[in-house]
């Protein structure tokens, strides 16, 4: 009888999903949490057969035959993380990560015939929270400003994969910039002028959440890449003189000092 569900599993593992337009159900999910792959089966028979299988290769992964289970995990994808519910043969992937998106197959064999059901997982990564900085290139152009100069922003992410970065004003979309590449920097410039008392806010998405910024123009332009305060060309002038000021006075403590 085993022998004849191994030989009946080859023909429709080489056959049923070899043909071209199958239905193929897509999930996604976030990092970290738990996803089902359902059978729609309301509760196992005796002489039914569900075996489920990850990836191109079609690794079997996890089955259950006369209502006994295995679990299969020759890569160690999965660890112990996955669990077949002994009722329906439904597939429970908790605490999933990036490396289990891929292709589930579903094989259900009996007596009574085959069926097969297919899910393509898509998996998404934590989104940090942007960072928005003055552009370094606008802090090295001038050191005097007047009021109604403009401050260049840039607002970046690192390590995104399938995402989107965008600037609003308000609720109005300004710019917006998507990537499909793994774990690159994104970065997306705003220009503002500096006495500009409008909402900013950038922000990164995916088909499932997003993070926001928002923008405090009056901190932001006041610093040059985000860290070093961006002083006036007299400001600078008087901080180099008072410097010299008290560097004179402590070498002339010091000769003092050693002539007694």
């Amino acid at each position: 009888m085993i022998f004849f569900y191994f030989i009946k599993w080859v023909f429709c593992v080489s056959g049923v999903f070899g043909v071209d337009g199958d239905e193929v159900k897509s999930v996604s999910v976030m990092e970290g949490d738990s996803v089902t792959l359902h059978t729609d089966i309301t509760q196992i028979q005796r002489d039914d057969q569900i075996l489920w299988m990850f990836g191109t290769q079609e690794t079997r992964i996890a089955e259950i035959y006369k209502k006994s289970m295995d679990m299969f995990d020759s890569n160690e994808i999965f660890g112990d993380r996955l669990n077949l519910d002994n009722q329906t043969g439904s597939l429970t992937i908790t605490n999933i990560n990036i490396a289990n998106s891929g292709l589930y197959k579903l094989l259900i064999i009996n007596n009574r015939g085959t069926s097969y059901k297919r899910f393509n997982v898509t998996v998404y990564a934590l989104l940090p929270v942007p960072v928005i900085i003055r552009s370094s290139s606008d802090c090295s152009s001038s050191s005097e400003r007047s009021p109604s100069s403009k401050c260049v922003l840039l607002c970046s992410v690192l390590n995104v994969t399938d995402v989107s970065l965008s600037w609003y004003k308000g609720n109005s979309l300004l710019s917006s910039i998507s990537v499909s590449d793994l774990n690159i920097r994104l970065s997306l410039p705003l220009e503002v002028e500096y006495q500009d008392t409008n909402t900013y806010s950038c922000v990164v998405n995916n088909p499932l959440t997003n993070q926001t910024q928002h923008l405090n123009i009056t901190h932001v332009c006041q610093t040059c890449s985000g860290r070093t305060p961006c002083c006036s060309l007299t400001e600078t002038v008087s901080r180099l003189v008072i410097a010299a000021v008290v560097g004179v006075a402590a070498v002339t403590v010091v000769v003092y000092e050693l002539r007694s």
